[in-house]
């Protein structure tokens, strides 16, 4: 009897590994033509796969939460919210070539390029100002917040309930008190230590809270993956702010020595118009609400110099704007492209134009922190190093602190400043916000500040030579999850 259940357990055994075989089969084949109907990049449709079929049941999950899924229904929701504004205000077709005439010659390209693939014209101003690291910029907020009249709109990644996050609310309370309409739009997962307690004096005085993107993990799209990394403020229409800097004390360097080194900006004039676009469109797709007026969009004097075009970027839009406008600039730069970014993560492309810049002689420097906030990314940047270095791109990492500003600077009369670091994340996978400044003035003070980092920084050797083995490994292996990042 013994060999008769032996045998039987054999052929039970076998048939039970046959079919996991074949559900494994089927289970990859379903989830490869899912992958590849996303129409992402090769590498990264490649990397996922090949994840998905190293951890069947893991790597769903994670696929399921975090993969680069394509977001046609919210792409859906966010084109009636943006159809909705420009059949509100009729502003889509105003101004649009207004300011070409008055931009370098040499940048109308650009200008055109930044114009069809963010929908936004080139705009004026009567005043800009590069605000740099937390304690500036928090000042100027808080006068701005204070001062406002009709409205107040915010939209923020980070917002901490600290003590620098306290003094916001306050003031924000108050102005609401004083009959100011305030809207707060808070990223959900970035702003996920904000609770109801926190709010509820603002909410008692009649300002509006609201949070983008609510993980929900049970629904059929959770969303968590596609985040707002935008940071703007918009004050009566006619003073706004944005750039890297978030409402938290980790980012002022009166509360915090270790604070990281920021930068953001003012405008003042016809060119926030486009901010309050930007956050209205949020605001409409995050509450429904379409609650619309005409000081939201006041008129301005006709004295403006300065020129400026702002970029938002996100999943739901049919190009990559802030990636192909920064593509576009690096690929035309004559004399100098300087770089301050926290992560550095390129893709193929990106890395072919910044050494392909340097091999024809343009002066190429990029500036990153020493450390960042996150070994995965670091160690994925350093795999890249070699190959810039190789090419004639000088690399500098900045020491005292970590540096969180994105700014990129071209020759002498452009210059990128926002909320979009050089990784595939933020080109892709965030909703996030630049401006691209054309003229000497911008440039001129980012160039200024870019100098003054690199004092506090160390530049690479031409070669980085050889480091442990499992150094090596490790900045490979994360180099493979690159498109993941």
């Amino acid at each position: 009897m013994q060999p008769y259940f032996l045998s039987l357990l054999s052929n039970n055994l076998t048939k039970t590994i046959a079919g996991l075989a074949a559900i494994e089969v089927v289970y990859l084949a379903v989830l490869v033509v899912w992958i590849v109907m996303q129409r992402r990049s090769p590498v990264a449709t490649l990397a996922w796969i090949f994840g998905l079929a190293l951890l069947p049941v893991v790597g769903f999950g994670i696929y399921y939460l975090f993969g680069p899924r394509r977001i046609s229904k919210t792409r859906m929701r966010r084109l009636r919210a943006r159809n909705w504004m420009a059949e509100a205000l009729d502003m889509r077709a105003a101004n649009m070539s207004s300011h070409y005439a008055s931009i370098p010659p040499q940048l109308l390209p650009l200008a055109r390029l930044g114009t069809l693939v963010s929908e936004m014209p080139v705009a004026a101003c009567s005043q800009m100002k590069l605000l740099i690291d937390g304690a500036q910029t928090f000042e100027a907020l808080l006068a701005a917040i204070r001062e406002a009249k009709h409205h107040i709109h915010l939209e923020y990644y980070i917002f901490h309930p600290d003590v620098l996050g306290r003094q916001f609310i306050e003031a924000l309370t108050e102005r609401a008190k004083a009959g100011v309409r305030v809207r707060l739009l808070l990223d959900a997962v970035g702003s996920s230590r904000i609770r109801r307690r926190h709010m509820r004096p603002l909410k008692k005085a009649g300002g509006k809270v609201a949070f983008f993107h609510k993980v929900r993990l049970l629904s059929f799209k959770p969303r968590i993956n596609f985040r707002s990394h935008r940071k703007l403020v918009v004050v009566d229409g006619h003073t706004g702010f944005f750039g890297g800097i978030n409402i938290t004390q980790t980012e002022d360097e009166r509360i915090s020595p270790k604070a990281y080194r920021d930068t953001h900006v003012q405008l003042v004039g016809s060119a926030v118009r486009w901010l309050q676009t930007v956050f209205l469109e949020d605001w409409n797709y995050a509450t429904g609400s379409t609650e619309v007026e005409a000081e939201h969009f006041p008129p301005h004097s006709q004295a403006q110099p300065h020129f400026v075009q702002i970029v938002p970027s996100g999943p739901d839009l049919r190009f990559k704007a802030i990636r192909d406008v920064y593509f576009s600039a690096i690929s035309t730069a004559k004399n100098r492209i300087w770089i301050s970014t926290p992560y550095f993560v390129p893709d193929e492309a990106m890395l072919t134009a910044l050494t392909n810049a340097a091999l024809r002689g343009v002066d190429v420097r990029i500036l990153v922190p020493k450390r960042s906030d996150s070994w995965v990314v670091t160690l994925a940047s350093r795999s890249y190093y070699n190959e810039l270095l190789l090419a004639g791109v000088r690399l500098f990492e900045y020491l005292p602190r970590l540096l969180h500003a994105k700014t990129l600077l071209v020759d002498n009369v452009l210059s990128i400043i926002g909320t979009a670091n050089m990784d595939v994340r933020s080109f892709e996978l965030n909703f996030e916000i630049s401006a691209v400044f054309y003229g000497e003035k911008m440039a001129q003070a980012l160039t200024k500040c870019f100098l003054e980092d690199l004092e506090s920084s160390s530049a690479l050797p031409r070669f980085r030579g050889k480091h442990p083995f499992g150094q090596r490994f490790l900045e490979s292996f994360m180099r493979l999850l690159s498109p993941l990042l």
